[in-house]
């Protein structure tokens, strides 16, 4: 209870503190994501500081397709770094069972949030971004996933 409690102590600080500059540094990146759940990724920004990730991911021999809107903002004092933080659902399936030769393939739905830091390079088109993506699936196996920390590396259209 006291890690939710702190996690949501921290989103409501960025939030509502004073780390609220903004200028938009692209449109839309398109990469890899490096972590426990590896894939693609695409994040497109709809409006000011509101983007669209879409995230399509392996794990278990099975994939997961997920959607998370974003809130992006930038560090005061510091260029092209910003934080993000979000949410969204996720839908997929994975193998469960740790014998081989007795694992069934198992529908996933679920919740996500995601929360990290993104610095867009001004002499290449990149970005790069570490987060942290909790997620708890609702149907299916159902269980808390929050070991989900990857490295994003996206090649971006201004």
């Amino acid at each position: 209870m006291k890690k939710r409690f702190m996690f949501l102590s921290i989103i409501l600080l960025l939030t509502a503190g004073g780390l609220t500059t903004y200028g938009q540094l692209y449109n839309t990146g398109v990469g890899a994501r490096a972590g426990w759940f590896s894939g693609l990724t695409v994040k497109h920004f709809m409006a000011e500081g509101r983007a669209f990730e879409g995230i399509l991911a392996t794990r278990w021999n099975g994939f997961v397709v997920t959607g998370l809107y974003e809130y992006q903002r930038g560090f005061p004092d510091v260029n092209n770094l910003e934080w993000f933080v979000g949410g969204g659902a996720h839908i997929g399936f994975w193998e469960t069972g740790r014998v081989p030769g007795h694992r069934e393939a198992t529908s996933i739905f679920g919740l996500d949030l995601i929360i990290g830091v993104e610095y867009t390079f001004d002499e290449i088109p990149f970005s790069a971004s570490l987060d942290w993506k909790p997620a708890f699936n609702i149907l299916g196996a159902t269980n808390w996933w929050g070991d989900t920390v990857a490295l994003s590396i996206r090649y971006t259209f201004r």
